[in-house]
């Protein structure tokens, strides 16, 4: 197997490969996981097409978890992998690890990871850990490197900044009028990244886990 017949694989569930490294003994995974891949939301079509899905439709809960255990587990046992999710537990999957050490996300300027397409819209919904040793293409150079920075600012409560994530905060600005923005249409620090803005991402997307967020 290839990254091209995997994405192929994907393609029609509107996922897409958001990194990918390969295991070493000190990960805690078994021995004949040669390869682990992350998966998020590819942009754009992923919301229509979740939107569209029964677990949606049914107006479950947890739609969103509820779908992604679905799918990324019928794809597992198709390619005979194993399925992890950053849902569930104890014990937790370390998904932010695991994202750091594809080489394809970073800690960004007000500390929550950044990815190389989606900006500080990242999201994963599953990984896989396929048997095979898939070659990795070279990771990017970070984005914030040649990047103005303007998430450093955006946050109108001050409660996303250089200085780390103050969440008591950001709840309580989300209870006034002044935080409807956030809450309608996404957090304002994320979509000031410029990655973020190229990603494609609905806004009602973004309030659906805002809503999900601050509950």
């Amino acid at each position: 197997m290839t990254p091209t017949d995997l994405e192929t694989v994907l393609r029609p569930h509107h996922l897409g490969i958001f990194g990918a490294f390969h295991p070493t003994p000190g990960d805690g995974l078994a021995d004949d996981i040669k390869t682990l891949v992350l998966l998020g939301p590819e942009e754009p079509g992923f919301w229509a097409h979740f939107t569209s899905s029964l677990e949606w439709t049914e107006k479950r809960k947890d739609p969103i978890d509820d779908w992604s255990y679905r799918v990324i587990s019928g794809i597992a046992a198709a390619l005979k992998a194993e399925a992890f999710f950053p849902f569930g537990g104890p014990p937790h999957q370390p998904f932010v690890t695991w994202a750091l050490r594809t080489g394809r996300c970073w800690q960004s300027p007000v500390s929550i990871l950044v990815h190389d397409t989606a900006g500080l819209m990242v999201s994963f919904r599953g990984a896989l850990g396929l048997r095979e040793r898939l070659d990795i293409p070279v990771p990017p150079t970070a984005p914030c490197e040649r990047c103005t920075k303007p998430c450093l600012t955006a946050c109108p409560a001050e409660a996303l900044t250089g200085n780390g994530y103050d969440v008591p905060a950001c709840h309580a600005f989300l209870n006034t009028e002044a935080g409807r923005d956030n809450l309608t249409q996404g957090c304002a620090v994320r979509r000031a990244c410029p990655v973020s803005q190229t990603y494609g991402r609905l806004p009602e997307q973004s309030a659906f886990h805002m809503s999900k967020f601050h509950r």
